[in-house]
């Protein structure tokens, strides 16, 4: 019986994906775990994978447009197969295994709830069945409160050893790989792929083959035992070993150990004839990702390689087609919202036209910068920018003026005791931010480090998603433009954000005297919720006081 593919939920904040590309054709023949297309979410472009077998036989969404999660995606089915019904609007069986007479169905559904009523409670006073063990979604960061299933690497009945990978988890910013901690067979799936749950749902239940495990997804679903929450809990303590595991078990791959890669990456390295132990993986936990197979660049592959890049531009060509317009004509051209462009124009619009803005403006001498800053790079392996003096100078300040470093709450103000700056960061389709953790105790050769390594990531899309949280106060630097003053908008849940311009050579009065010096304008937007104008004022006089006077930083 034919099957619905719907537009899958790729994260928590996913309202709408795009089809970047599709891998398959109507017609062709589909295999469980093949690629069906590429969808564009808005901070990344994710695989995603087919659970069905059969026949391509229709294309909802076609490559380029973008529709509402849960929309048609495609419909998968036998060769020749009516589905004009689904396409009218019916429903295809959640269940493919459950594609019988509907009035057998029918028949059926009473009698099996009857057994549910019953079962359940019986197993609720009762252990769990001998190797029997509940696996929860695990919590694969510190912020993280729910995660959506991207992909299932298993299915109901596959036996699972002990460092297989379940699944593909996604959180808010990146897709990660969680590996299995016990060995069995995979009984049971609770959370759908594309199905979001919150951490310690009912993920999966593992134990030997053919064993009874009615009830126990009932009883956990409903609060259930204390039996099942207890392996639960094990599973949900074991979670932050995964990361680990899986960067042990990368380390080893280049020793003939099971290598971390993508399906897509695979499919793309099996056309090429790459083999995959030859490629350094960029992914979470050095997982071999689509774009390192692009970028294998050996001298016999180096000519492959370039291939998915030409077919990117024969693909965008259409977006250009006049190079020359003639006087008088109009001529425009429409480019269609990224994901990531749409979630910057609501998160901005919410940001200005919730919290209250103002802007404190202030002028700094940056001649005793100039010079430390020479004198610094003297230093053998150290690189230090005006940015990073700058970013520091904002740690120490921000721990002085603890009200600047604040996030506004309906019924309380948070105040931040631990710094964590965001640096703004531009990329190909808009701006991330990226956070240096605890940035006062970091050195300036430390943040010069830190921000070049998460800025280059950044720019590829390597961030993971812990690395994009948790900031308490943003800089935004377009100085390197030669913009000399700007005003930003502020980056919530912070209260503030500070814009960094140009260092310009211009007269300047020193002792009484007409003088060159170097300024720079610095711009601090503040949310009038959270920070008074005369707060703003004196956060400004400390920056001021470290950038002009380096050597302070060091008392």
């Amino acid at each position: 019986m034919a099957i619905k593919v719907t537009m899958p939920r790729l994260s928590d904040t996913m309202t709408e994906g795009t089809v970047a590309t599709w891998l398959k054709k109507v017609g062709d023949k589909i295999s469980e775990g093949d690629i069906l297309a590429e969808i564009e979410t808005d901070k990344a472009t994710m695989e995603f994978e087919s659970f069905n077998e059969g026949t391509l036989l229709h294309i909802g969404i076609q490559a380029g447009e973008t529709a509402p999660v849960d929309s048609l995606l495609a419909i998968i089915g036998k060769e020749g197969e009516d589905i004009s019904a689904l396409l009218a609007g019916g429903d295809a069986p959640a269940d493919p295994e459950a594609s019988g007479p509907k009035a057998e169905a029918k028949e059926e559904a009473p009698i099996a709830e009857a057994k549910t009523e019953t079962a359940a409670p019986a197993k609720a006073a009762t252990e769990l069945p001998k190797g029997v063990v509940v696996v929860t979604m695990p919590r694969l960061s510190d912020t993280m409160t729910e995660g959506t299933v991207a992909t299932w690497l298993k299915k109901v009945g596959d036996a699972v050893a002990e460092g297989d990978i379940l699944a593909e988890i996604e959180t808010d910013k990146a897709t990660m790989e969680f590996e299995s901690f016990n060995a069995g067979t995979l009984l049971y799936i609770g959370i759908q792929e594309g199905n979001t749950a919150p951490v310690d749902s009912l993920l999966a239940i593992i134990g030997p083959a053919g064993t009874d495990i009615s009830g126990i997804a009932e009883n956990y679903t409903a609060g259930g035992a204390s039996t099942t929450s207890a392996p639960a809990a094990e599973e949900t303590k074991a979670a932050p070993a995964a990361e680990k595991a899986t960067e042990a078990t990368a380390d080893t791959s280049s020793n003939g150990g099971r290598i971390l890669a993508s399906p897509l990456a695979k499919k793309i390295a099996s056309d090429k004839g790459i083999q995959l132990s030859q490629v350094k993986g960029s992914g979470e936990n050095g997982r071999i990702v689509k774009s390192d197979i692009e970028n294998f660049t050996p001298s016999a592959q180096g000519q492959p390689a370039a291939k998915p890049a030409d077919a990117k531009q024969e693909a965008s060509a259409p977006a250009a087609p006049k190079v020359f317009v003639p006087a008088g004509e109009v001529y425009t051209e429409e480019i269609k919202n990224s994901q990531m462009r749409k979630i910057i124009a609501k998160r901005l619009a919410e940001s200005l036209f919730t919290a209250p803005h103002y802007n404190l403006v202030i002028e700094v001498s940056m001649d005793e910068a100039m010079g430390a800053r020479a004198t610094i790079n003297t230093v053998p392996d150290t690189k230090v920018s005006f940015n990073d003096m700058v970013i520091k100078a904002c740690a120490l300040a921000l721990k002085k003026h603890p009200k600047i470093n604040s996030q506004w709450k309906e019924d309380a103000i948070i105040i931040n005791h631990h710094v964590n700056i965001g640096v703004a960061v531009a990329v190909e389709d808009g701006l991330v931010v990226p956070v240096l953790k605890f940035t006062d105790a970091m050195s300036l050769s430390q943040i010069g480090a830190s921000v070049r390594d998460l800025a280059g990531r950044a720019k590829n899309k390597k961030l993971g998603p812990q690395e994009m949280e948790g900031s308490t106060f943003t800089v935004s630097n377009l100085g390197m433009f030669g913009i000399t003053e700007f005003n930003s908008i502020i980056n919530q849940p912070n209260s503030a954000i500070l814009s960094v311009g140009a260092i310009v050579e211009k007269p300047v009065v020193k002792n009484g005297q007409i003088v060159v010096g170097n300024t720079m304008m610095l711009s601090l937007a503040c949310d009038h919720r959270t920070i008074d104008g005369a707060t703003g004022a004196q956060f400004l006089q400390t920056l001021k006081q470290y950038i002009e006077s380096p050597v302070t930083m060091l008392a």
